[in-house]
């Protein structure tokens, strides 16, 4: 995402966890939740806004998020105790710093890991030569993208000068993730701008993963994607808050997908 302040694996599916579990996970994520709500909104948490379609429909445009800053923050010796750290995982959705312009901050989601091998056949990925089950993509498009749906390949459009760099070191028609970086792609698959022409995720640049949606507008792109409020946009807003609010999705938790291993 385009954000404005200015994701060897077993396909299997995972086995439902039982009704304990679940809820149990669940008041932990909303008990971690409240606590970075209140006691940081800059160290702990940040606010970030979609401003583009690349990770429908799991986020959509005017989705307002809260940021855990450090979830995958490295333990010490005894915050490790403490706070929730964790290693960033296949299915996660992490928000970064677009490594081409660091000014600018993106939200996707991990589909490799360092040492996996990528490649994408007529839309389906397959990760360390399996074919994986991605539940939360969408394909928009019906037609097949030589370069986008068959990758990795040679481009038929613009991509940035790390993903050159990326395709020149393809083993055996396969894009292999480096130590200390990440392949990341949008659920939007036909209409996302990703690892696919910008190259991999350094870790440094990732700064943390979506906790909540706290607000939903329905907002065009135009008005979300400036660094700070404009005037159509105010209007907007004083002219339509409660009836283009998406009231269903105000306080909706955002979570991974985890992969069976």
């Amino acid at each position: 995402m385009e954000q404005k302040t200015p994701l060897v694996v077993d396909p299997t599916e995972p086995q439902p966890k039982p009704h304990g579990d679940s809820l149990r996970n669940s008041l932990a994520e909303w008990t971690v939740t409240i606590i970075l709500l209140l006691f940081g909104t800059t160290t702990l948490v940040q606010a970030f806004v979609i401003p583009t379609g690349s990770m429908e429909d799991t986020l959509l445009i005017g989705d307002h998020l809260l940021v855990d800053k450090l979830a995958y923050a490295p333990a010490g010796p005894i915050s490790k105790f403490l706070l929730p750290y964790e290693p960033k995982r296949r299915g996660d959705i992490i928000v970064f710093r677009y490594p081409v312009d660091v000014t600018q901050t993106y939200v996707k989601r991990v589909v490799g890991v360092p040492g996996d091998r990528i490649r994408i056949r007529d839309k389906q990925v397959y990760r360390n030569g399996v074919k994986i089950d991605e539940p939360y993509v969408y394909h928009k498009t019906e037609y097949i993208d030589s370069y986008r749906d068959n990758f990795p390949g040679d481009p038929n459009t613009r991509i940035e000068e790390p993903a050159r760099g990326m395709l020149e070191s393809v083993v055996n028609g396969e894009v292999v993730v480096p130590p200390d970086s990440y392949f990341a792609m949008g659920d939007n698959r036909d209409s996302s701008f990703d690892s696919r022409y910008w190259g991999f995720v350094p870790r440094e640049n990732i700064i943390g993963k979506p906790l909540i949606i706290y607000w939903s507008y329905d907002a065009p792109t135009e008005q979300l994607a400036k660094s700070s409020i404009s005037l159509d946009h105010a209007l907007d807003l004083m002219q339509n808050f409660f009836t283009k609010t998406r009231w269903r999705r105000t306080f909706r938790l955002i979570r991974g997908y985890s992969f069976s291993q």
